[in-house]
C-alpha cells in the first residue's frame, strides 16, 4: 500500500488542477454552449501575471493573487463573452471553435510581444511553500504545493456546488444554453446569466493556472497545453454535463498518470511516454465510447433556422468582364513570379517564396477538409509530419530516394487520416476537433520522438536528388521548379475534386446531411474520402517542407502549428484554392518582413497575433476576412470601372447573390465554410 501511495499521491495536485479546469469547461458549456478551447491560455495568463508581479515587481502574494486571479480571470472571461462569443449564433459550432483556437494561439503570442519570450522560473505558491513538507501520508511526503492544490480545489468545488444547487442560477444557465432566445421570452436576462458563467469560468481558469505553476520549475505555455487536454478528457467523460463527474475524472486522471508511470519499467518506451500521452488516450477513449458526446452538436434551439446563410466566394460574384481582367492579372503575376525566381531575386527572398510554395501545398489540405468537407481538423501538421518521418526513415534505413519515400509517406499519411476518419465517423464539429487534436498531441509526445530514437539526435538530415539535378540546396532554382510543379499538380487535383461528383456531394452534405442522405449520398464514404485526400495532400506538403528545411524534426510538425495553420487559412479563406495560396505566401512574407523589425517588438509572435485577430472575425465573415474584403473591393471596382449596378445585377455588397441575376446562396456551387457540424 505504501508503494502505491508513493506513486499515487504526487498525482493528486495534478488531478486537482485538472478537476478545476474541467469544471470550468463544463460550467461554460452548460451555460453558454461554448467549449472554450482558450481555457489553457487563460490559465497561463493568470499564472504568468501572478509570477511576474511577485518576482519582478515584488508584490505581496495575496495582492498578486487578487489582481491576477480574482480580477483578471473574470475580466478575461467577460471580455470573451461581450466581444466575441455573444456575437456567435448558438448553433454555429465551427465559429465558436475557430474563435477559441484563435485565442489559444494568439494570447501567448501577445504576451511574448508585450513582455518578451523569457520564461519565469520557480513560480510561487499562493498558500504554502512548495519546498516544505507539511505532512506524511503513510510515509509519503506531501509538500506545500500539493496541500494548496487540494485545499483550494475542495473549497472551490464545495462553494460552486452550493451556489448552483441552492439558487436559480443553475436552472437559468441550463435554460440559456438550450435556447437563449426562449429563455429571454420567459423573462430571464440570459445575457446576465451567461456573463456570470463566463466570470466564474475565468476565475477558475486563473486559479488553476496559479495552482499548477509551482508544480513545474519553469513557467511554460506547453505545460498549460497539456493541462488543457487533460481537462478536455475529464470534461468529455462527464459528457460536458456533470460538474461532480468532471471533477472526479480530473482527480483520477492525475492519480492514474503518476501511478502508471511509477509501475511501468524504468527507461522503457512506455514509461517515458505515458506521463504525456495518458490524457490523450483517455480523451480518445471518451470520444469513442461515451455515446452522449456524439450528440453534442445537435441543436435543440427551435429558432436556430433563422440564422442567415454564409456568403459565397468572390469568384462566383464577379461580373464577366471583371473576371476576365482578374484572370489576365493572375497569369501576368504568375509569369512575373516564375521569371523573377529564376533570374534576379536574392537568395533570401527566393528561400522565402520557396517556403510559400510549400505552405500553400500544405494549406490545400485544409481547403479540402474544411473548405469542402466542412470539418475542422486540428492534425494537418501532424499528417504532414507522418509523411516526412516516413520518407526520412525509408531513406535512412532502406536507401530510398527521399522523393520516392515522400510519395510513400504521403500514402501513409492518407492511411492515418482514414483511421482518424473511421474513428470519428459518428463525430462532428466539437467531437471531431477534440479527436484530431488528441491524435496530434499523441504523435508529438510518443510517435515522433520514437522516430528519432535510433541515434538521430534532434533531427534527421534530408539530402534528396531529383532527376539528376540534385535538389540538395533548398534555396536553389531546382527546388523552386520542383515545388512549383508539385503545387500546380495539387491545385489541379483539388479543383478536379471540387468540380466533380465528390465536390457536389460534399456541397450537398454541408447544406443538409439529412437532405443528402435522402438523395442517396453515403455520408460515411464521403467523410472518409475527404479525410484521405486531405491527408494525402498534407503528406505531400510535409515532404516538401522537409526538403526545404533540409531536415525532419518533431518541432516542424507539432500540434501548435496545426492550430496556427487553421487560424491562418480561415483568415484568408478556407473555401477557395486562392485562399490557400494567399495564406501560404502571406504567412512566410510577413515573417520575413518582421525580421527587419527590432526583436523587442515581438518578432514572429506578431505574425501569429495578426492572423489570430483575423480569425476572430470568422463568426461575422466565415468566408474569411480577406475573402470578405476582396468581395467588397471587387464590387466597388466593378462600379467604378465597368459602371455596374449591384442592385440591378442582383449582387449587393456583403449579400450573397449570383453573378448574373441574384441566384440564391444555396445555388452556388462553392459556398463559403460555415457551421455544418
Amino acid at each position: 500500500m505504501q508503494h502505491f501511495l508513493g506513486f499515487a499521491i504526487p498525482g493528486v495536485p495534478f488531478g486537482c488542477t485538472y478537476a478545476i479546469v474541467a469544471v470550468g469547461l463544463v460550467l461554460t458549456y452548460q451555460a453558454t454552449g461554448v467549449f472554450n478551447f482558450a481555457y489553457g491560455a487563460q490559465a497561463y495568463v493568470s499564472a504568468y501575471l501572478f509570477t511576474r508581479l511577485v518576482q519582478n515587481n515584488h508584490f505581496p502574494v495575496w495582492l498578486a493573487f487578487v489582481l491576477s486571479v480574482v480580477v483578471l480571470g473574470p475580466v478575461i472571461g467577460l471580455a470573451f463573452d461581450r466581444f466575441l462569443f455573444r456575437k456567435i449564433a448558438t448553433t454555429n459550432t465551427t465559429a465558436k471553435l475557430v474563435t477559441g483556437i484563435s485565442l489559444f494561439v494568439g494570447i501567448p503570442a501577445v504576451l511574448s510581444v508585450i513582455f518578451g519570450s523569457a520564461n519565469q522560473y520557480s513560480p510561487p505558491s499562493i498558500l504554502f511553500d512548495p519546498g516544505t513538507v507539511y505532512l506524511h501520508v503513510d510515509g509519503t511526503p506531501v509538500n506545500g504545493s500539493a496541500v494548496t492544490a487540494v485545499l483550494a480545489t475542495v473549497a472551490i468545488l464545495v462553494a460552486l456546488g452550493l451556489v448552483l444547487r441552492f439558487s436559480n442560477l443553475g436552472l437559468q444557465m441550463r435554460g440559456a444554453v438550450e435556447s437563449r432566445r426562449l429563455t429571454e421570452l420567459d423573462g430571464v436576462n440570459a445575457g446576465r446569466v451567461v456573463a456570470v458563467a463566463w466570470a466564474i469560468s475565468g476565475f477558475l481558469a486563473g486559479l488553476a493556472g496559479v495552482l499548477l505553476a509551482p508544480t513545474y520549475g519553469e513557467l511554460q505555455f506547453n505545460d498549460y497545453a497539456a493541462l488543457m487536454v487533460a481537462a478536455f478528457a475529464a470534461a468529455a467523460w462527464a459528457v460536458l454535463r456533470s460538474l461532480s463527474i468532471a471533477a472526479l475524472a480530473g482527480v483520477l486522471m492525475g492519480v492514474a498518470t503518476t501511478t502508471l508511470q511509477g509501475y511501468l519499467p524504468v527507461n522503457s518506451v512506455w514509461s517515458s511516454a505515458i506521463f504525456t500521452s495518458f490524457p490523450f488516450i483517455v480523451l480518445v477513449a471518451a470520444l469513442l465510447f461515451v455515446p452522449g458526446l456524439r450528440r453534442l452538436d445537435r441543436t435543440k434551439d427551435p429558432l436556430s433556422s433563422v440564422d442567415p446563410p454564409t456568403p459565397p466566394s468572390v469568384s462566383s460574384l464577379r461580373a464577366p468582364q471583371m473576371d476576365r481582367v482578374i484572370r489576365i492579372l493572375w497569369y501576368v503575376l504568375l509569369g512575373g513570379f516564375v521569371v523573377s525566381m529564376l533570374t534576379w531575386l536574392p537568395t533570401t527572398w527566393e528561400n522565402v517564396f520557396n517556403a510559400g510554395l510549400v505552405f500553400s501545398t500544405l494549406f490545400l489540405s485544409i481547403t479540402l477538409i474544411t473548405g469542402m468537407g466542412g470539418q475542422l481538423s486540428l492534425a494537418q501538421a501532424t499528417l504532414a509530419g507522418v509523411a516526412a518521418f516516413t520518407a526520412a526513415q525509408l531513406a535512412t534505413h532502406f536507401g530510398f530516394n527521399f522523393l520516392v519515400g515522400g510519395l510513400i509517406g504521403a500514402v501513409v499519411a492518407s492511411a492515418v487520416a482514414v483511421i482518424l476518419a473511421l474513428a470519428s465517423v459518428r463525430l462532428r464539429g466539437l467531437g471531431l476537433s477534440l479527436l484530431t487534436i488528441a491524435a496530434a498531441l499523441f504523435f508529438d509526445n510518443t510517435v515522433f520522438p520514437q522516430a528519432l530514437s535510433g541515434g538521430h539526435g534532434q533531427s534527421i538530415s534530408v539530402l534528396p536528388t531529383w532527376v539528376g539535378l540534385g535538389v540538395t540546396n533548398p534555396d536553389g532554382h531546382a527546388f523552386f521548379v520542383l515545388a512549383m510543379v508539385v503545387l500546380l499538380i495539387c491545385i489541379a487535383g483539388v479543383q478536379l475534386v471540387r468540380r466533380g461528383t465528390t465536390g457536389r456531394f460534399l456541397g450537398a452534405i454541408r447544406g443538409s446531411e439529412t437532405g443528402a442522405t435522402g438523395l442517396g449520398i453515403n455520408l460515411t464514404w464521403q467523410h472518409v474520402l475527404i479525410f484521405a485526400l486531405s491527408g494525402l495532400v498534407a503528406g505531400i506538403g510535409g515532404t516538401m517542407g522537409a526538403i526545404q528545411q533540409g531536415q525532419v524534426s518533431p518541432g516542424l510538425f507539432n500540434y501548435q502549428l496545426s492550430l496556427v495553420f487553421v487560424v491562418v487559412v480561415v483568415t484568408t479563406g478556407a473555401g477557395t484554392v486562392e485562399g490557400a495560396l494567399q495564406a501560404g505566401f502571406g504567412f512566410v512574407v510577413l515573417q520575413q518582413l518582421l525580421t527587419y523589425v527590432p526583436a523587442r517588438f515581438g518578432g514572429n509572435s506578431l505574425v501569429v497575433v495578426f492572423f489570430a485577430f483575423g480569425a476572430l472575425t470568422y463568426a461575422a465573415h466565415p468566408e474569411g476576412i480577406v475573402e470578405f474584403q476582396k468581395r467588397r473591393w471587387t464590387l466597388r471596382f466593378e462600379r467604378l470601372i465597368f459602371h455596374t449596378d449591384p442592385a440591378t445585377a442582383g449582387r449587393i455588397p456583403g449579400v450573397s447573390g449570383g453573378p448574373t441575376g441574384g441566384a440564391p446562396p444555396v445555388a452556388v456551387v462553392e459556398p463559403a465554410v460555415g457551421d455544418h457540424g
